[in-house]
């Protein structure tokens, strides 16, 4: 009879040669505290007072699995970690361990150990909070995240230098803004400077133009002269004629000439005259004659520009010019001034004193002044003199014979 240290079932003991439960299977619960353990029968030779737990923590020992049976799926076989040592806890009242009593009659003596196995209950590891697993980034996915962070940063340094581009932009128009005011500001100033400057400018300019327009020009008065101006035959005398005033009433050209160069034609009856102008002869008729003024009035059906009369008398200093056919020289032209007006002295009336050099056949030509107008009729020069011209004045003519 054995009386060595038996193993505790009551505190979760595992007997040897019990199988241990394969991992995963389920695990019987014990009975709850304060139950009374079902009396087991125990063999012979086990029976007895047990002796005491020794006194202290209790050594921990390891109990090896026994091998797992083929095709078991259990847990590896080893030995079993080691519960911690320490006092047990108090066993419940009624569950001491201690001599069993025999088993009623007729009851058969069950075998120690049971063929069955024990339940036991098993101290589980403990699991960690279940959470879904985390898989490990993949170098793919670490490739796209390292490419989206370049394309984030290269994106914000744009981004950034846009906004600072903006900002100078915005800059560089204010200031242009501001010297562009102040340019049109200078610019406004200026030309109030220049408006007055030209403004004086246009003013003395178109005194200028007064002048130059009142200067006298003998180039441009005959070239405006000379197309109204003839040499006229009348028999064996010549002389000048001029066309003078408007067109005639018949569409043809009124003209004067002296008295003095047609007066042996007229004597005779005759009363056509031959103007030549440029080459080209006319025919001209003799309308009217006024022997005490010396001014004789022609017709030609011929169209010619005439000239036009001054409305003020000559006055002595006046420039003119002379145009006539001295000695039947056409377009003769010389210059001079007023030298004086003679109003008495002559049975003819006032007579225009010039110095404008005149010889025979310039009688009945025109003596203009600086604005192309008529002031007098050439009547006559003096023989042995220089620069002494008699004209009729031209209002006399017009008063005599009305075609001005």
């Amino acid at each position: 009879m054995s009386t060595g240290h038996q193993p505790d079932t009551s505190q979760g003991a595992v007997p040897q040669g019990v199988p241990a439960p394969h991992a995963g299977a389920p695990i019987p619960a014990q009975p709850a505290p304060g139950q009374p353990i079902p009396a087991q029968p125990v063999p012979a030779h086990v029976a007895g007072p047990y002796p005491p737990p020794p006194a202290g923590p209790v050594p921990a020992t390891p109990v090896p699995y026994p091998p797992a049976p083929p095709g078991y799926g259990g847990a590896p076989a080893g030995p079993v970690p080691s519960q911690p040592a320490g006092p047990y806890p108090p066993v419940p009242a009624g569950h001491l361990p201690g001599p069993f009593p025999p088993a009623p009659p007729g009851h058969p003596q069950q075998p120690w150990p049971p063929q069955q196995p024990v339940p036991v209950a098993y101290a589980l590891p403990g699991h960690p909070a279940s959470a879904m697993p985390v898989p490990p980034a993949t170098p793919a996915s670490g490739g796209r995240l390292r490419r989206m962070l370049r394309f984030n940063t290269v994106l914000a340094v744009l981004l950034a230098v846009l906004i600072g581009l903006v900002a100078w932009q915005n800059v560089r128009i204010g200031e242009l803004s501001t010297a562009l005011e102040g340019a049109d500001q200078r610019l406004t100033e200026l030309q109030q400077k220049d408006g007055g400057r030209l403004d004086d400018a246009e003013s003395r300019l178109g005194a200028l133009e007064k002048e130059v327009g009142g200067a006298f020009n003998v180039e441009k008065l005959a070239a405006a002269v000379l197309p109204s101006v003839f040499r006229v035959e009348a028999g064996r005398a010549t002389g000048t004629a001029f066309a003078v005033g408007p067109k005639a009433s018949d569409g043809g050209t009124n003209l004067f000439t002296n008295y003095h160069v047609v007066e042996e034609l007229y004597k005779d009856g005759g009363r056509t005259v031959k103007i030549t102008r440029d080459g080209q002869r006319f025919d001209a008729k003799i309308v009217g004659v006024n022997k005490l003024r010396d001014v004789a009035h022609l017709h030609t059906t011929a169209k010619f520009t005439g000239l036009t009369v001054a409305k003020t008398p000559a006055k002595p200093g006046q420039q003119i010019i002379a145009v006539g056919a001295p000695l039947g020289l056409t377009d003769t032209v010389t210059s001079g001034v007023i030298s004086a007006i003679r109003e008495s002295g002559y049975e003819e009336g006032p007579m225009v004193q010039f110095d404008a050099a005149i010889n025979p056949g310039n009688s009945g030509g025109p003596v203009i002044n600086g604005q192309q107008q008529v002031v007098g009729i050439t009547v006559a020069g003096y023989l042995n003199a220089e620069g002494l011209g008699l004209a009729i004045p031209i209002a006399d003519a017009c008063k005599l014979f009305a075609i001005c």
